[in-house]
């Protein structure tokens, strides 16, 4: 790398120095090797090897790191390396002072109502001239923003011809009744960038997929490979760099943050939604009121908080991605969600104001996939041998990423034990369906209020649970705890306690050791924070 340097010397544009090694850094961005952080490893080792070589060479290398390097850290090492090389009398590069020293000029949107991808368009100019002594032109980052896979950069590049650039983005605009071209506010550039950058990092490193390091990312239909493969490696640590130079939101103003859907405003999209004219002819109410919570649910929390847009590509990754990877659907619902769907993009399209043509093309993509949706969606669940009813149980909103989580919190429920049982007795978000659970599984009994014909044959009668003879007060405040945990494993909060119970099982430990380590540390913490930190050290 340090030879490949040499070659930069003689270039004369501080841009096309950035752009080098951009491209430098990028070569080993989201590369894994089991135990080693490669990160470290060759950014750091990169830095050490400049900083002992004593060549122009290295010390343009350490410039570059200290304007492009893609952690604090990285950056203050390097920039500790340039201060020992200029005091043994190195002379950088000419482009090497002004490498990152830019200021923003105007930033822009560009895309289509249905907003599938934007390209962000940041403008910047030099803020110092050339080597030539020439003002350099202005030239522009664009960063391609991919909404249907939970928001992350997916292409980037850097043109010279910004005015160029800009007219045909406007001449399409002016042409195109779908097209779209709007100037964005600086600030608001970055944070709209500084979440994409930080959710692509994520998903390339692979953060996303470990709860402790925050919120979850929900790639849809795309893998690191997919990032680390194109242009965007070598142009990542380049655009992170600029998004740094555009201007935080006014002292007092909060930057603009995704929307925020919870239950119950989800709730009520969805009866508006299905006491509208568009959902009248959906025959099965309840299929259809589930259906609709996950076409919300996705457009909530893969599609920055945007259930309302309806598009072709969005129908298509919906359909055929989310769906077969994160939800369990009953046969009705299968059955009906190509129904619900459509019905939902009429009443979202109007909702939103798209136009009609857009909306039939939404509605063309919904019944061209239905073929590719029914071959493609297998249930999930079906491969672990469980029947409808334990589903029902397990899956009452069909979110197919708690199934592990929820079988270890009340294994019963996967079970023949409470086959035909009333779903309320042994309902697990309820405290009465929680104890009853739990009671039978740690100790064999359960107190009914009324006696119920089953399979279970504890005591040799022809009934499935063993009559509670005495209430055992140190049994009722174990039952507490672990209802307490057991709650908290269904909900799946925090993250980092089914992450703290999966280590612990693949370590060898039975779920009894678990469940009683776990929740000593429930009762010891002191507050949500203090868990996380337990949970983490477990």
């Amino acid at each position: 790398m340090l030879r490949a340097a040499r070659a930069l010397l003689a270039m004369r544009h501080p841009l096309d120095a950035e752009l080098a090694f951009s491209a430098l850094l990028g070569s080993w961005w989201g590369e894994r090797l089991p135990g080693v952080d490669v990160e470290r490893l060759l950014g750091e080792g990169l830095i050490t090897h400049a900083t002992a070589s004593g060549k122009p060479a290295g010390l343009g290398v350490l410039a570059a790191v200290t304007a492009l390097g893609t952690s604090p850290s990285q950056r203050e090492l390097a920039e500790q390396g340039m201060i020992a090389l200029r005091e043994r009398g190195l002379q950088a590069p000419a482009w090497a002072a002004q490498l990152g020293a830019v200021s923003p000029v105007a930033a822009y949107v560009n895309g289509d109502r249905f907003g599938d991808t934007d390209d962000v368009v940041c403008v910047f100019s030099r803020d110092a001239p050339g080597s030539d002594g020439a003002m350099p032109s202005e030239h522009a980052l664009i960063l391609v923003l991919d909404h249907n896979s939970g928001g992350l950069l997916r292409d980037a590049w850097v043109t010279t011809k910004v005015e160029l650039l800009l007219e045909q983005c406007r001449e399409r605009a002016r042409n195109d009744d779908l097209a779209r071209f709007e100037r964005l506010e600086l600030s608001e550039a970055r944070s709209l960038l500084s979440r994409a950058l930080e959710r692509t990092e994520r998903v390339v490193t692979g953060a996303a997929a470990d709860p402790s390091t925050g919120p979850t990312v929900e790639p849809v239909g795309i893998s690191a490979a997919d990032l680390t493969g194109s242009s965007l490696a070598s142009h990542f640590a380049l655009a992170a760099s600029r998004v740094q130079r555009l201007p935080l939101p006014p002292e007092g103003v909060a930057a603009s943050p995704v929307p925020v859907w919870r239950r119950d405003r989800r709730a009520v999209l969805a009866a508006r939604f299905l006491a509208s004219d568009q959902a009248a002819e959906l025959s099965d109410s309840y299929a259809a009121s589930r259906c609709v919570d996950h076409i919300i649910a996705h457009g909530c929390d893969v599609d920055s908080g945007r259930p309302l847009r309806v598009s072709p590509r969005k129908v298509e990754s919906f359909l055929l991605h989310w769906l077969p990877g994160r939800v369990v659907l009953l046969p009705e619902e299968q059955e009906a969600m190509p129904h619900v769907l459509a019905a939902w993009v009429r009443w979202a399209g109007a909702r939103s104001q798209l136009p009609e043509v857009a909306v039939g093309a939404t509605l063309d993509a919904v019944w061209e996939t239905i073929s590719a949706f029914a071959s493609t969606y297998r249930d999930p669940a079906r491969p672990l041998g469980l029947r409808q009813e334990a589903v029902r149980r397990l899956l009452p909103d069909g979110d197919f990423a708690s199934l592990a989580r929820r079988m270890f919190a009340f294994p019963l429920l996967a079970s023949e034990i409470v086959t035909g049982a009333p779903e309320e007795e042994f309902a697990p978000d309820t405290s009465r369906g929680r104890r009853a659970l739990l009671r039978l599984d740690h100790y064999g009994e359960y107190e009914a209020a009324t006696p119920h014909s089953g399979r279970h044959h504890s005591t040799g009668q022809d009934r499935w649970y063993r009559p509670v003879t005495g209430l055992d007060p140190e049994r009722e405040r174990e039952l507490d705890r672990h209802e307490r945990l057991a709650k908290r494993l269904w909900d799946g909060r925090p993250a980092n306690l089914w992450a703290a119970a999966r280590r612990m099982l693949d370590r060898g430990q039975d779920r009894p050791t678990v469940l009683a380590a776990l929740s000593e540390e429930l009762s010891s913490a002191t507050s949500e924070s203090d868990l996380r930190r337990r949970l983490d050290a477990l």
